[in-house]
């Protein structure tokens, strides 16, 4: 990994033209790439390539040691449960584990290479690397995704995620007994600096807002519900543990095995079985409610919690902690 870091002298460029000129080892097509990946960014901020720079604007660049664009992304049977399909869209219930698309480090085994194996017809408006992808979850997030076959629906559903008209239903295990059950989080977020693989609640950064309701409390953790107004990288993750309960088995911000500390023998020992038995961190996309681009009627998917939560869930009804 390499890092690069411009000034913006002369404002008005777009962000990829002006790399472009200023990267001459990198195309312009891998520069959007990587600005996709969040692995560029202006004033510690991520945006489209199309952003307009400003004077004094400062713009860092990661670029990995890997930069050759994946040419031909060859299709691989991976499973994956589809929810609902008819000539225009694709959803399906995306399992834990698998990443959406192929990026740095990850070039085979992704969400993409099982959709090409599947379907014949996916949109690529997004190019070559994201054919059908309009939007994502983390790896370790299960859960609803809706993938367009034909351009015409991926931009009618494009649109509506970028105005906000998606309407959007998480499940989340989470650590604590939250003493208000519902609110809303509204705290701007933006990358950590000292690891761009992280993002933080800060005044500078991005308009982010969470509502949530706590559907069942126990001892030690909660059954929450969460509704994203925006959507931020990491949101309902960041917000949640900007209030204390971050999610159960979310290492990255502090839901993991660390938070055993203090706790009784008996208990830890009980909690930590649950840690291994889900692997990851315990967030699933439960609900997604989009206008469809055929018939502009709503249509509400729902995706099945997956076996992992249900298991951890049982063990709290039944008193295990």
């Amino acid at each position: 990994m390499t890092e690069e870091h411009f000034i913006v002298e002369t404002g008005g460029s777009r962000l990829d033209q002006f790399l472009a000129e200023k990267l001459d080892t990198l195309s312009r097509t891998r520069i959007k790439q990587l600005i996709l990946e969040e692995k560029i960014t202006v004033n510690n901020q991520t945006v489209k390539p199309g952003y307009r720079l400003d004077v004094s604007d400062q713009i860092s660049v990661q670029i990995p040691a890997e930069t050759t664009p994946i040419e031909i992304i060859e299709p691989e049977d991976i499973p994956i449960e589809i929810i609902y399909e008819d000539e225009s869209i694709i959803v399906i219930n995306k399992q834990a584990g698998l990443v959406v698309h192929p990026g740095a480090g990850r070039q085979t085994g992704t969400l993409v290479h099982a959709l090409l194996h599947h379907f014949n017809q996916l949109s690529d408006i997004n190019g070559p690397m994201r054919p059908g992808i309009i939007h994502r979850l983390d790896m370790e997030t299960s859960g609803v995704m809706v993938i367009a076959k034909t351009n015409q629906a991926h931009q009618y559903l494009a649109k509506q995620f970028e105005n906000r008209i998606v309407r959007k239903k998480y499940v989340g295990i989470t650590w604590g007994d939250w003493t208000k059950i519902s609110g809303i989080i509204d705290d701007p977020i933006q990358r950590k600096r000292s690891d761009p693989t992280s993002y933080a609640i800060s005044s500078s950064g991005r308009e982010a807002k969470t509502d949530y309701e706590v559907i069942q409390s126990y001892r030690y953790l909660s059954m929450v519900e969460f509704y994203p107004k925006t959507g931020r990288t990491h949101q309902i993750r960041v917000h949640s543990a900007s209030k204390g309960h971050p999610i159960f088995g979310d290492e990255k911000y502090s839901g993991g095995s660390s938070r055993i500390k203090g706790f009784l023998p008996e208990i830890s020992k009980k909690i930590e079985e649950m840690l291994k038995k889900i692997n990851r961190h315990a967030l699933h996309a439960k609900q997604l409610e989009i206008i469809h681009p055929e018939t502009s009627k709503s249509q509400i998917f729902v995706a099945s919690l997956p076996e992992d939560m249900k298991t951890v869930l049982e063990k709290l009804e039944t008193g295990f902690v």
